[in-house]
């Protein structure tokens, strides 16, 4: 499979270029077009999350802490004193860095659900659903954040499956198919409980047509 290093290289140039042609269209502007570099290499190491002890899981578990700490605060900002916001502040950013971290390693298996196409969908919809939601960001553009954690998880899977491929030999490595798939074969529970949360989810994302009118732009800017 590939490397730490270069899953978040490509994502990194993917995102680049993503962010160069949604500029070039005038989909945003320059800071917004390197927040999309961010989400795609974010989403180029996402899958990972399930590696036990990698280099992927401690970035994406301090990624994740910051969000969750600025939503904490909002959420109990009007019913805590200063005092006892900063002590609750400070465990949820101990349970999300470290405890959620190892509990995840314990339950997730590597190349399970976690490297699939109904994981890639619930990422993005769940990137979607918290800019609208929580960052207040306009429809099309929490769309766009969603649609670059899509884009840069399809890259790592498709890189995944790349590397199980031996040009030399001319064979297929063991690893190949586990990468880029619906969902995991072999725990029929674990794509049960992914399809509940993406259900769950579903009514929190953005508007569908602001979606769908992206989808057109889209295909425009492609003729």
């Amino acid at each position: 499979m590939a490397n730490f290093r270069t899953h978040i290289t490509v994502a990194a140039a993917g995102g680049t270029l993503m962010a160069y042609v949604g500029w070039q269209a005038q989909w945003w502007v320059a800071p917004q077009a390197l927040l999309v570099i961010a989400l795609v290499a974010f989403g180029g190491i996402l899958p990972d999350i399930d590696a036990d002890r990698s280099r992927s899981i401690r970035l994406i578990f301090n990624i994740l802490s910051v969000p969750s700490l600025v939503l904490g605060v909002l959420l109990l900002q009007p019913w805590l004193t200063p005092g006892l916001l900063l002590v609750a502040c400070g465990g949820i950013y101990f349970s999300v860095r470290y405890l959620a971290s190892v509990l995840f390693s314990r339950l997730t298996v590597h190349r399970g659900i976690w490297h699939s196409l109904m994981a890639a969908m619930l990422c993005a919809l769940a990137t979607a659903a918290l800019s609208y939601h929580l960052l207040a960001q306009p429809a099309w553009l929490a769309w766009s954040h969603g649609a670059a954690v899509l884009f840069g998880f399809l890259i790592h899977l498709s890189l995944d499956e790349l590397f199980s491929v031996d040009l030399e030999g001319a064979r297929l490595k063991r690893s190949f198919g586990t990468a880029l798939k619906l969902g995991d074969g072999r725990r029929p529970l674990s794509n049960v409980l992914m399809l509940i949360a993406l259900l769950v989810l579903t009514p929190w994302v953005p508007p569908w047509d602001v979606l769908l009118e992206l989808f057109h732009q889209g295909s425009l800017l492609w003729r």
